[in-house]
């Protein structure tokens, strides 16, 4: 169907250009940091108020994009065969990248001759993570996701709660038919409505970038980096090879190339880099996604769950980081004992995404469990943590994004030449008022010959 309204949008300078913005705003912060340590420190404030401008939405645009997308879905059975298939999906890629850390690490041992003496570091600072590193069990989990009311899932803003109720409500919905039409309506006006709300708070990324990265360089600086650059050196290469060779991998099995995509998201990414935070680009890369042909229904189940079941990028973390710790401090780890913690971390890297810190925390749990390696040895690592933290961030955030496209080619509920359209760049506006806010509309493409 040919739509005579549409054109291409007109290209913007650079300097309006968001991501050339948001490296404008790193740069910025880095060179702050660097020569005023004490000012970058004090832009704290910008970076928390983005993230928690971010935060604020999020619940709404999971249940406005799972409730009309369910309840316009003609197999209910879809949505359970997704979900069954999504958390199968994200434990066996999960577990690739916990194999692919505790491999780099022995192959790599990045601690190698640290010779770090557990007796003469710091260990309090690292017994304040300890106290908060007591995991909830397997039924306090299941029964956690069950809110006491509706309005208490939004009102904390937990991820899978919110899911939960989507999900219900959409079930319900598409049962009601015609006397549903509108409650339909309204959920997808106001779905129009969040996701402009979104793409006006987005305006702000570079400052939320700056002020966040200003404050590590700042508090941290790259001098700490110093010895312990191998190590961060060696999670990044890391994150590199799974997210090219993997994910790559992955992608090209399913039709399209990881590059492209990569490309495709590179506002998300920076956003992400600079905030050191995944759940700073949930809302946004929930839309482009939809805009590349993946079905609402498929994106609003896959990417939210993902961020609590699918961590790649803190499974990479805990297991290399583990054998870092043990190597610095000299402990030699059996083979049973590098099985324990690869079995643990299976457990506690679950929902360690999206909070800044929360990998940290979850590490110092699973060393617990071969109490050989002295706890106090994470003293070393907790000054680069936030260095760290970006990669984790990152690889969390690729890794939910392609898996909503796997998910929604299994389904035959990807539109493929959408998708080709929009990693290629061939996407075209619609109206005017929808480019006045930058609200992405349903897109037009242009197929490619």
């Amino acid at each position: 169907m040919t739509h005579a309204s549409a054109t291409p949008k007109p290209r913007k300078p650079w300097y309006q250009i968001l991501y050339v913005q948001v490296l404008i705003g790193i740069a910025l912060a880095v060179a702050l940091g660097y020569f005023a340590p004490a000012t970058a420190i004090k832009m704290k404030p910008f970076g928390d108020t983005f993230i928690k401008l971010i935060k604020m939405v999020i619940a709404l645009v999971i249940f406005c994009t799972v409730v009309s997308g369910i309840a316009g879905m003609n197999d209910l059975k879809k949505v359970g065969r997704v979900g069954g298939k999504a958390l199968l999906y994200f434990e066996v890629v999960s577990t690739l990248a916990l194999f692919i850390g505790i491999v780099v690490g022995n192959v790599l041992k990045p601690g190698s001759g640290f010779n770090a003496d557990p007796a003469s570091l710091d260990a309090s600072a690292v017994n304040v993570y300890a106290g908060k590193a007591a995991h909830q069990s397997v039924i306090e989990f299941l029964t956690h996701i069950v809110p006491n009311t509706v309005v208490d899932a939004f009102a904390q803003g937990d991820i899978l709660p919110v899911v939960l109720i989507s999900v219900l409500f959409g079930y319900v919905l598409s049962h009601l038919g015609e006397r549903a039409r509108p409650v339909r309506d309204v959920i997808d006006a106001g779905s129009h409505l969040v996701f402009g709300a979104i793409n006006v708070i987005m305006r702000l990324a570079p400052i939320g970038a700056f002020g966040a990265m200003a404050f590590t360089i700042g508090k941290y600086g790259v001098a700490s980096l110093g010895p312990l650059a191998f190590l961060v050196g060696t999670f990044y290469l890391t994150s590199i090879i799974f997210v090219l060779g993997v994910l790559g991998l992955i992608a090209w099995w399913t039709g399209f190339s990881i590059i492209k995509f990569l490309a495709y998201i590179k506002e998300e990414i920076l956003i992400v880099l600079g905030t050191s935070s995944s759940d700073s680009a949930l809302p946004s890369l929930m839309e482009k996604l939809t805009d590349a042909g993946v079905a609402k229904p498929v994106v609003g189940l896959v990417v939210p769950t993902g961020y609590v079941f699918n961590t790649d990028g803190s499974s990479i973390y805990m297991t290399l980081t583990a054998l870092f710790v043990a190597q610095a401090t000299n402990t030699d780890l059996t083979f049973g004992q590098q099985a324990a913690i690869f079995a643990v971390a299976m457990l506690t890297s679950k929902g360690a995404s999206g909070v800044t810190g929360a990998s940290f925390i979850a590490l110092v749990g699973t060393l617990s469990v071969v109490p050989t390696i002295p706890v106090a040895g994470m003293a070393l690592i907790l000054g680069i943590d936030r260095f760290m933290s970006e990669a984790r961030a990152l690889v969390n955030m690729v890794g939910n994004g392609v898996a909503a496209i796997v998910m929604a080619k299994w389904e035959g509920e990807l539109d493929e030449t959408r998708l080709r359209a929009a990693l290629s760049g061939s996407m075209l506006a619609d109206t005017a008022a929808e480019d006045e806010l930058d609200i992405a509309p349903s897109p037009k493409f242009v197929p490619r010959t």
